[in-house]
């Protein structure tokens, strides 16, 4: 029961699934930083069609993203994975087999349609046991991080050498090679835990929409999702005018990730473990505030502009680290995978919302006013973070129930009394125990022993 190392099916679960959701990130991110410069060669290409391709994914994945994730536990995740996989498939061939801005448009939405997000974490927590899930879960994340990384270099160098067409065809063959992981690679789940730690339950999302903490937080995501977006319309433009030739820009790409990633580790870890999360929250913010400011003033000058790449992604890795961070601690026990799944809506409204934005911007006026704009957009959002609490430091835990306790009414009042404990909710019915707890005062296994001990 406390046994924390992982058995191998385990580790052959979070490989294989953390596998399928970076190869089909790795296409999503892929086109980024290509589409402004190479898409433009596409029949009826403008500035505001080239932003309505790169950001019209984020809005298919905030409308299927919830539905999705919520019907996989009715036909099964890993056939919600490999139909979403499969759509994934569709779109990049329709793009890659289009000459027209429109088909490549089209082919974006049905790339955003396939959104498997919500049911690969849902299958990940069906396969991984509770101790340890947040190891498996932590992967996840660290993987998209690293594959964002991966897709700002290779995707100048695959479309160089193969051509836009090229590059679609090879995101299709990621997803298609992530299809043949889940098939034979992902083990079959015996059953459906409903674990309100990583999957979306229908009657919460009332109360997680009424959080106002979570809702500034909600808001955090979408702003840096839009300026993430709009500044990868505005940026490759800039940079080839500055005299970088579009061929080149994986390098600036390369070295500012690199840098960004060595940056970030140490304010993480302060900001985690001396309690201090607030404090580098809102210097983060005021970090992309001066990173609009720069790009803003670069005036196509080549140094400025990747001064300003720099600090943006200083910033915004850091930010990625820290929000899904927040929600974890915010949330109210028993209420996460919800608040994760309506978090991640925004975060899709935001690319949505970025790059049909910034592609308006930059078609009606000029590059520089998409800047102008994402330094609007990092004041406002500045002005909302420093309103903002401290956030408390503490864990999410789900502990399956012996049978022995389910009709314990008494159990959810012992675990509040437990040192440690700051919320704890008791669901009989899922044989489940959703408890927040200070880490530096408890852990799961004192958790469990208190059961136990009333068992």
């Amino acid at each position: 029961m406390n046994d924390y190392t992982m058995t191998p099916a385990e580790r052959r679960a979070t490989w294989g699934l953390g596998a399928v959701f970076s190869l089909r990130m790795l296409g999503m991110f892929m086109v980024l930083p290509v589409l402004t410069t190479w898409g433009m060669a596409l029949q009826g290409a403008s500035e505001t069609l080239i932003g309505l391709a790169i950001g019209i994914y984020g809005l298919t994945q905030a409308v299927f993203q919830i539905p999705f994730g919520l019907l996989s536990d009715r036909i099964g995740r890993k056939p919600l994975i490999v139909g979403g996989l499969l759509i994934f498939v569709l779109g990049s061939v329709i793009a890659a087999l289009s000459e027209s801005i429109w088909g490549v448009i089209l082919g974006r939405a049905l790339q955003g349609s396939g959104a498997i997000a919500a049911a690969v974490m849902a299958l990940l927590s069906d396969l991984t046991r509770e101790q340890n899930r947040t190891k498996a879960m932590a992967f996840i994340g660290v993987s998209f991080g690293i594959t964002f990384a991966l897709a700002m270099v290779l995707g100048p160098i695959v479309t160089q050498a193969f051509g836009l067409h090229g590059l679609f065809w090879m995101i299709a063959l990621l997803a298609a090679l992530a299809v043949i992981i889940t098939l034979v690679l992902v083990p079959d789940a015996g059953d459906h835990r409903l674990n309100r730690e990583s999957g979306m339950v229908k009657g919460c999302f009332r109360q997680v929409l009424a959080n106002p903490k979570l809702l500034k937080l909600n808001f955090g995501i979408m702003c840096l999702h839009i300026m993430l977006m709009s500044t990868f319309v505005a940026l490759p433009t800039e940079l080839a005018h500055a005299g970088l030739p579009a061929v080149n820009h994986w390098k600036v790409y390369l070295c500012t990730m690199l840098l960004a990633f060595i940056s970030v580790v140490p304010l993480i870890i302060y900001a985690e473990v001396k309690r201090r999360m607030k404090r580098v929250f809102v210097g983060c913010v005021a970090l992309l505030l001066v990173a609009e400011i720069v790009l803003w003033g670069s005036g196509s000058g080549f140094w400025m502009l990747v001064a300003g790449v720099q600090i943006f992604f200083i910033a915004f890795n850091l930010m990625e680290a820290i929000l899904p961070s927040l929600i974890s601690k915010e949330s109210p026990a028993g209420y996460k995978g919800t608040a994760m799944g309506v978090y991640s809506t925004s975060q899709f409204l935001g690319v949505a919302i970025g790059g049909s934005l910034g592609g308006w911007l930059a078609g009606h006026y000029d590059t520089q006013v998409v800047f102008l704009f994402g330094t609007f957009l990092a004041a406002v959002w500045l002005s909302v973070s420093v309103t903002m609490q401290e956030p408390p430091y503490v864990s999410s835990l789900r502990v399956e129930l012996p049978h022995t306790v389910l009709d314990d009414v008494t159990l959810s009042q012992r675990l509040l009394a437990a040192p440690g404990v700051s919320e704890a909710i008791v669901v009989p019915q899922e044989r489940s125990a959703y408890i927040k707890i200070d880490s530096k005062v408890t852990n799961r296994f004192e958790i469990e022993q208190l059961i136990q001990k009333h068992a």
